[in-house]
């Protein structure tokens, strides 16, 4: 369906003229064909912009309502009723925050936001969204975040939230509160998708809806009855990541994808367009984009003078009059806006005498009309196409000191002139006296109003939102699927850790688990050595491969189908973290597990989507995310923005992700393994970053019981303290590890005994320190002494290397016993191949010799001059240059 019939809307003061001209056209078609009637409306276009005709963009429509007054569907509710507890959340909503701000100045909240989009929401609460009881699944709400107190004040008529909690809104830290915006981690069994920053909740909402399609087309699931709503404001579309994915939904024709922007014309400081219209150029992105778009600008008082207006004068000057001035009108008497609407000519201004003031007070925004709303859900729903609601809505609605203002957004408290004039227009059963203790109100257990609430929520299956924690009984792999690289590698053969984490991925994808597993490329699977599974597994594609790949004829061809198991998302980061967290957490949305590995370069991971990334950890995300390519010299010929050095450092500031390093095929399965272990088995709401390098190195066999010390961040490879000579500590990571292995033979000719360390995660490392030290401080009479301590709190000399910023390794310089020097690569990449950009960045095999010696030499272990003579020795440069500039 595609509900555009823009011509039912559009005043016509000669129809017979009219019906000539189409007649003619269809005549036309008949009889000379669609070509030669697509030529003569291309003429007729032309002459037309020859005579100065202006004419609407396709992609825009006239600025009135998408669906006529006379093909509205009928209103199925109780308005009276519906109007009692639309009040009541308005109410209970503006307390909220007043009330909290009051208790403590600089709380924060929104009462602005909600009240403009409370119709929006109280619609689709009370007869479109489907709750977890209808399906198993139900319907995806995503918020928007400066709402959420209208949702709380709906959930505490409901029962679902307690007076105190209201109460304790945004006060987390000891009292059991309300979180500030839609946060799964802090309220798991409440919110179900996070929203915030602004921009990440309508590019989540795409590829959710786009992953539920995914499973069904796989045949995991059945989310074909579920629908995924969008709530945003038109200030939130300025962001990118609001308008990412369009494009993809479109494309793939998400027909269970439904936006809605409250478009109230404001943003935080003024008007989101004061110079245009903002829901014009809103429909001409969405519809270029192929949305169906239902405008909803003007609520029923308007549908008589729309009737009426034969020439089109009211249509003509509501086109002309920009966002800014609709702003400022709102805030006018009744008199003031009839003289400023009803203007620029003799019909006009009859048209406006015409109408009292009351008449004027009744022409509102059709953002605050049930039934405009309602309409729009409907035609939303029956559209074979993702749709959009552009509602048109007035900020701060019903508070007059609120509404329309450019303040608005800042508003956090009502004063009791407001509480009273608010009381007043929403009904509410409060006395003034009562009114100073700004008290939240609920309807009577009996009454007819909350009956209703809970009829109508249990014929739509539920109460929402809401999210499950189910502790699902996920099969886990055999230990023969991470097996493959424990005997290392034969003499000869070298393997990256990228090679042998595409092996482990194509033994998990044929393991018990195999249909539950979801590869996510971003358009980099060749790169990575992946294009093998392209004709294994299949790409997914919704509508499967209509052409003939040009690589048909090979075992290894690019297949495309509907039932493909690799989410292959073109160049973008975004829309690939966005595919990563559906699918990490569709254990809790669709109750149906799947384990995501989404392997990019590591460079464009974290630094570029971080914002999403701490999404997923909100949203208690469960899978891998891969950082392929990684190390600033590793990825030695790509230069300055490609080469990664700190996004481990990324990592370890996002709580409940596990970040890794791993130099060794074998340590790397042992930490898939254990991740699989600890989402699954454990049913632990965390996820894991792990380094890829594309560095081939011979891969050396997996010693004996090490896989519990690999987990804990470190274990020692090789040597043991002497008596005999100066003994030092090595800490090596990555690809760097197979230097500080030949710095430590070069050291030995020196008579340094060194041990060698595999650190397969700093992050790991710090974290249960950090752990133990406050355990021991919260109870001194009992010392715990965490792993790190346990493996470098001697005062033996350690040196650590990584192929990442010296402030990797010092996430453990505080429990490091004796002197701890690090080397890194501080600063920007830069091309040149490995061993040259190595011994840039001092972290190459000498770098390693000569820190170990001018060290030991300060310290008086080594004889003095020895610095000099290495440096000679190993040929190193002294030339001074600041890497990091």
């Amino acid at each position: 369906m595609s509900g555009n019939n823009h011509h039912q809307r559009l005043p016509d003061i000669d129809p017979e003229e009219t019906d000539e001209w189409l007649e003619s056209l269809r005549s036309v078609v008949d009889s000379s064909g669609l070509e030669r009637a697509r030529l003569l409306l291309h003429e007729i276009l032309a002459e037309a912009q020859d005579l100065g005709v202006e004419i609407t963009p396709a992609s825009q429509t006239p600025y009135v309502n998408t669906i006529p007054w006379d093909n509205q569907i009928a209103y199925p509710g109780n308005l009276e009723i519906e109007k009692e507890i639309q009040n009541a959340i308005l109410w209970n909503s503006a307390l909220i925050v007043s009330d909290a701000n009051r208790r403590t100045d600089g709380i924060g909240g929104h009462i602005s936001t909600y009240a403009s989009s409370s119709m929006i929401y109280e619609v689709g609460f009370n007869h479109v969204f489907k709750g977890k009881e209808s399906n198993g699944i139900g319907d995806a709400l995503y918020i928007q975040g400066h709402g959420s107190p209208g949702i709380y004040a709906r959930a505490f008529l409901e029962g679902r939230i307690t007076r105190d909690q209201l109460v304790n809104f945004r006060q987390e830290a000891f009292l059991d509160g309300l979180s500030s915006y839609p946060h799964p981690r802090l309220m798991k069994d409440f919110w179900e998708y996070p929203t915030v920053s602004m921009g990440l909740g309508p590019l989540a909402a795409v590829m959710q809806a786009r992953f539920w399609k995914y499973l069904t087309n796989r045949n995991l699931i059945d989310t074909s009855q579920s629908t995924v709503y969008s709530f945003l404001g038109d200030g939130e579309m300025d962001e990118p990541e609001s308008i990412a994915a369009i494009a993809v939904a479109g494309r793939e024709k998400l027909d269970n994808l439904i936006t809605i922007v409250n478009c109230n014309l404001q943003r935080l400081d003024g008007p989101v367009r004061g110079n245009c219209k903002i829901i014009q150029e809103l429909e001409g992105l969405y519809r270029g984009a192929g949305w169906d778009v239902f405008k909803v600008l003007w609520d029923s008082n308007w549908d008589r003078l729309f009737s009426q207006d034969s020439n089109g004068v009211l249509l003509s000057r509501l086109e002309e009059i920009n966002d800014g001035d609709f702003q400022r009108m709102s805030t006018l008497s009744p008199s003031d806006f009839r003289d400023e609407l009803f203007s620029g000519s003799e019909e006009l201004v009859s048209i406006g005498k015409k109408l009292s003031e009351q008449d004027i007070i009744n022409l509102r925004r059709g953002g605050h009309d049930p039934l405009k709303i309602y309409a729009a859900y409907h035609a939303a729903l029956e559209s074979d196409k993702p749709a959009v609601i552009l509602a048109h809505t007035v900020k701060g609605w019903g508070i007059d000191s609120f509404a329309g203002r450019n303040t608005t957004h800042q508003k956090k408290k009502m004063n009791i002139e407001d509480l009273i004039a608010y009381r007043d227009r929403l009904n509410i059963p409060l006395d003034n006296e009562q009114l100073q203790s700004s008290p939240f109100y609920s309807l009577d257990e009996e009454s007819e109003a909350l009956e209703y609430i809970h009829s109508t929520r249990g014929k739509l299956g539920g109460y929402l939102p809401s999210r499950k924690s189910p502790n699902i009984d996920f099969n886990l792999p055999s230990g023969d699927t991470y097996s493959q690289f424990d005997n290392g590698t034969p003499e000869g053969q070298k393997v990256s850790t990228t090679m042998a984490f595409v092996r482990l991925l194509r033994n998990l994808m044929k393991s018990e688990i195999g249909e539950k597993v979801v590869p996510i490329i971003p358009d980099e699977g060749r790169t990575f050595g992946m294009d093998p599974l392209f004709s294994e597994f299949g790409i997914y594609s919704h509508s499967g491969q209509k052409y003939k790949p040009v690589d048909h004829k090979m075992i290894m061809k690019y297949k495309e189908s509907i039932t493909g198991q690799i989410l292959e998302e073109g160049i973008s980061e975004a829309n690939s973290i966005a595919s990563w967290i559906a699918s990490a957490t569709s254990y809790s949305h669709a109750m149906t597990p799947t384990l995501p590995f989404y392997i990019f370069y590591s460079m464009f991971g974290f630094q570029r989507v971080n914002d999403q990334i701490w999404q997923a950890a909100d949203a208690r995300a469960r899978g891998f995310l891969m950082g392929a390519t990684a190390g600033r010299t590793t990825l030695n010929g790509e230069g300055l923005q490609h080469q990664d050095g700190h996004s481990l450092l990324h990592a370890s500031t996002v709580p409940f992700c596990r970040s890794w390093d791993p130099a060794y095929a074998y340590e790397l399965a042992a930490i898939i393994r254990h991740g699989i272990d600890e989402m699954w088995g454990k049913n632990q709401d965390v996820f894991h970053y792990i380094m890829l390098y594309n560095q081939n190195e011979r891969q050396p066999p997996k010693p004996e019981g090490i896989d519990k010390k690999i987990i804990k961040g470190a274990y020692k490879l090789s040597g043991n303290k002497d008596k005999k000579g100066p003994n030092i500590r090595i800490l090596g990571s990555g690809p760097i590890l197979s230097h500080v292995i030949e710095a430590s033979e070069k050291l030995a000719e020196l008579g340094i005994n060194s041990e060698i360390w595999s650190v397969t995660s700093y992050g790991e490392l710090r974290r249960e320190g950090l752990e133990s030290q406050r355990i021991n401080r919260l109870y001194p009479e009992e010392e715990k002494i965490p792993y790190v301590s346990e493996c470098f709190g001697d005062q033996i000399m350690t040196v650590a290397v990584s192929d990442y910023i010296t402030a990797v390794p010092e996430m453990i310089q505080r429990w490091v016993g004796g002197k701890f020097i690090v080397l890194g690569t501080d600063g920007f990449g830069r091309s040149d191949d490995r061993l040259e950009l190595r011994r840039f960045f001092e972290i190459d095999t000498n770098s390693i010799v000569l820190a170990t010696v001018s060290a030991l030499e300060r310290e008086g272990s080594l004889k003095k001059g020895i610095t000099e003579e290495i440096v000679k020795k190993l040929g190193i440069s002294r030339e001074r240059y600041d890497k990091t500039h």
